[in-house]
């Protein structure tokens, strides 16, 4: 009777592993789409572009020359290359910070119950719906020296206009700001879900034990959005690393190079002058720095997350 049972339950441990292995196999294939789409449009492409960036080619010819390390030697000699590091990095740092604390002081604000906050939701989150590179030209507008709604606005009241997207000291700050208006209302989103899905019975226990505002925001709000404020900074630090449009419209990376990003900088170089293996070496660059940065952040938040 022992041995039949033994059987049967070898059977049944035998049949259970199938159909776990079974289970595997169909999800294995269901993950292939996604891996083959991100080997064809990332993968291969970053491949090719490591390719480029040891040869001189012009992005145009049909034949190029392997120069070895000598476009990274270029690069690393390249004044511009560190005022489009420190710019890119601006961008990037800049638009996370600003971007999450307005979108978190916002979904605080709008988690309460006011007046017009499903108006005001609307209002912060309709730029984002809006073109980047529309969004420039309409700040633009607003800021140009000549005709410009700013100094319109400056003239009015007898002061002298600026220029402030001629100025190299000035016109980084301006697309950080454009920016942060632009997204902030994805940080906001994410922040109200998760504001959303903490229990009033926790602030309700802390008004018991008599804390103060700052003590819950501290001890039960900051902890609980953990996993929002991960995300949030991922998002945000590569989506401004990778910033593109808005210093089109706005200043086109200029006066010179004093408002360039590495998107913007190899652009330049691949269609202005006609210089692509150095546009990849730039490629190349950033993309170490975007995976550097966000692969920390994720890093750090994420063991926030553990202990919260």
């Amino acid at each position: 009777m022992s041995e039949l049972v033994g059987k049967l339950k070898s059977r049944a441990g035998n049949s259970s592993k199938k159909q776990k292995s079974s289970k595997e196999s169909s999800l294995w294939w269901m993950y292939l789409p996604a891996v083959l789409f991100v080997t064809v449009f990332i993968v291969y492409p970053f491949m090719d572009g490591v390719r480029i960036s040891f040869t001189d080619w012009n992005g145009f010819s049909q034949s190029f020359n392997f120069v070895g390390l000598e476009q990274y030697t270029r690069m690393f000699n390249d004044p511009t290359t560190w005022t489009v590091i420190r710019n890119t990095l601006l961008y990037g740092i800049g638009s996370t910070i600003l971007q999450n604390g307005l979108g978190l002081l916002y979904a605080i604000l709008l988690n309460n119950s006011i007046k017009f906050r499903t108006i005001t939701r609307t209002i912060v989150y309709l730029p984002v719906i809006i073109s980047p590179l529309i969004m420039g030209y309409i700040f633009y507008l607003f800021f140009a020296y000549q005709n410009g709604a700013l100094n319109d606005a400056l003239m009015f009241f007898g002061f002298s206009p600026i220029n402030a997207l001629g100025n190299a000291d000035i016109n980084p700050y301006i697309i950080v700001l454009v920016n942060t208006y632009q997204f902030v209302g994805i940080a906001m989103i994410i922040y109200l879900a998760g504001l959303q899905g903490i229990s009033k019975d926790f602030y309700e226990a802390a008004d018991i034990d008599g804390a103060s505002a700052f003590q819950k925001f501290k001890k039960i709000t900051l902890p609980m959005l953990a996993p929002s404020i991960t995300i949030n900074v991922v998002i945000n630090i590569i989506g401004g690393l990778k910033l593109f449009d808005v210093i089109v419209a706005l200043t086109n990376g200029g006066p010179g190079n004093a408002s360039q990003s590495s998107s913007t900088f190899m652009y330049d170089l691949y269609f202005s002058r006609q210089d692509a293996g150095y546009a990849a070496t730039q490629g190349v660059l950033i993309a170490f720095i975007i995976l550097i940065l966000s692969l920390a952040a994720l890093w750090y938040f994420k063991r926030k997350e553990i202990e919260a």
